[in-house]
């Protein structure tokens, strides 16, 4: 039996490139028989995380968003996937804020083991990304036994669609899925 990945874009642009990278994972993960769910942020209310920490008594967020039913279906999947585009060498707004508010997650008891990050820069470096892998590094240790089980480096992908030139990313994004 397939394990249930979880993918979510947290891009704030439909279609774009670190979109691709997620629906290449996606096309791998599915192929490979798992039963697998692309959530896209672009369309959901997301607000900040309040600091108040009754979610760790309660295990319910007092937010009631899209925040809600996310981190829900985060607590139920095997495998986590973040696909988002590189801003100021950090993951986007949109994925620090969903992070912020899975903090129900952290007295629970959540399936998810392997995390991966599917990362976009216009950037050509490869170290642009090191701050996201970072930053992701560090959510993940609240979290033991999960771990970060891959990163692809969808680097020099300035323009929307920019992606679909580097072949190697795409493929590694679709091995990756495909090896979940």
């Amino acid at each position: 039996m397939g394990k249930k990945v979880l993918i979510l874009s947290t891009s704030p642009r439909a279609g774009g490139n670190s979109e691709t990278l997620a629906d290449e994972f996606m096309r791998g993960a599915a192929e490979a028989g798992h039963d697998v769910k692309k959530i896209c942020l672009y369309d959901k209310k997301i607000n900040f995380c309040k600091g108040c920490l009754a979610c760790q008594a309660t295990r319910k967020c007092v937010i009631h968003d899209d925040a809600e039913t996310i981190v829900a279906q985060m607590k139920q999947a095997d495998v986590l996937a973040f696909a988002t585009p590189i801003y100021f060498y950090e993951m986007s707004g949109q994925m620090k804020t969903l992070l912020d508010r899975t903090n129900p997650l952290f007295p629970a008891k959540y399936a998810f083991g392997g995390v991966y990050l599917l990362a976009t820069s216009a950037d050509g470096d490869a170290g642009s990304m090191d701050g996201a892998v970072k930053g992701l590094e560090g959510w993940i240790s609240c979290f033991p036994p999960a771990r970060l089980a891959g990163v692809v480096r969808g680097t020099g992908a300035d323009e929307k669609g920019a992606i679909r030139d580097k072949t190697g990313a795409l493929a590694e994004a679709y091995e990756m899925g495909k090896n979940v």
